[in-house]
């Protein structure tokens, strides 16, 4: 007979919640939250999930806030868990869903085993994998918390205590079409495209920086000069500064190769993430070090280059630090959660529920 924490877990990876498809994941959470804990339970007007909890043998009237996305990436649909020598696995051709359903389910089976808790607000967000989407568009003013945990790591030692900025720059060179037997009437959109590239420093530049060609698309047919090609490029740094001096020089880059080739550029450049850090002696941190120590870990703040939806309630004024889930390459079929390390996961949560309480 599986545990409580598998069987809802189970439950959970089995519905399909690819990002934007949400909907039903996300009402079936409302309703089973409703049934377990006669929570309030509300969407906002972009679809994000905003649970309330009253509190349990505890006078504190201060929430505290867990958040975590219900949305996975592809392939998502059709998941069918398995369970083999205490580690859960999809048996489909399928990625598992532990990002980020396992953190749901640890929330819910540690509220069920703590003995007492403050009141408790649970944020549910859509779209996280499509860019951190739902807790962008979030409505702070259903939120009563200041402070809390976004469930969506891996190790359980570790705390994120910080996030990359990130620069999304889409490129497009314009030259000139010509037959391919005539290439001197012409100018090669991609020509231009791959000497820039090769001018580009790309991966880590640094070890708060990187820089990624993610997309490139151009020409129509073999037999001529491709006149168009668009490239998407993304820079992150854990320093604000840094990611925006990579995006320029990217942009001057491909603009003097253009110009030198005779081509035209057009350069878009948006800042999907903004750096954030909290202070490791903030008391979300201290409480997670307690937390994680009374399951006989050692507790290790840092901050990484990944994006997660605490970027965004730290913006937003919520201290919140990111806690692990357990869970073992995430975006990919062979994603694997070990049992244990969720039953790890619940107590940790228990242990900071207390802690507040």
């Amino acid at each position: 007979m599986k545990s409580e924490i598998a069987q809802y877990f189970f439950q959970m990876v089995k519905i399909n919640s690819e990002s934007g498809e949400e909907k039903e994941f996300l009402q079936f959470l409302s309703n089973l939250f409703k049934k377990e804990f006669k929570a309030e339970t509300k969407f906002d007007d972009y679809g994000n999930l905003i649970i309330k909890i009253k509190a349990k043998n505890s006078n504190k009237k201060e929430s505290i806030l867990f958040c975590c996305h219900g949305d996975t990436v592809k392939p998502g649909r059709g998941i069918e868990p398995v369970l083999k020598d205490g580690v859960i696995y999809s048996e489909s051709d399928t990625i598992l869903g532990a990002d980020d359903k396992a953190g749901i389910a640890e929330i819910l089976v540690a509220l069920k085993k703590a003995s007492q808790y403050p009141p408790v607000e649970i944020i549910i967000t859509r779209q996280e994998e499509l860019g951190l989407s739902g807790s962008s568009y979030l409505d702070k003013n259903l939120i009563n918390a200041k402070k809390g945990y976004v469930l969506d790591s891996e190790a359980l030692e570790e705390i994120i205590i910080g996030g990359p900025s990130r620069a999304e720059m889409s490129i497009k060179i314009i030259g000139k079409s010509a037959h391919a037997v005539e290439p001197e009437n012409g100018i090669s959109a991609i020509e231009v495209a791959a000497h820039s590239i090769s001018l580009l420093q790309t991966g880590w530049i640094d070890p708060e920086t990187t820089v990624n060609v993610g997309l490139i698309e151009g020409g129509h047919v073999l037999n001529a000069i491709p006149e168009t090609t668009t490239i998407q490029i993304e820079c992150r740094s854990q320093k604000h500064q840094k990611c925006l001096n990579q995006s320029r020089l990217i942009k001057k880059t491909f603009q003097t190769v253009a110009k030198a080739k005779g081509a035209k550029v057009e350069i878009q450049t948006s800042m999907g993430l903004k750096a954030s850090r909290i202070s490791e002696n903030t008391d979300v941190v201290r409480v997670a070090k307690k937390a994680i120590q009374s399951v006989g870990l050692k507790p290790q703040a840092k901050i990484i280059c990944g994006g997660t939806d605490a970027s965004n309630l730290n913006q937003k004024g919520i201290i919140t630090a990111v806690l692990g889930v357990g869970g073992k390459l995430p975006h990919s079929k062979d994603e694997h959660i070990a049992l244990k390390d969720m039953e790890k996961a619940v107590d940790i949560c228990v242990a900071i529920l207390k802690e507040y309480s």
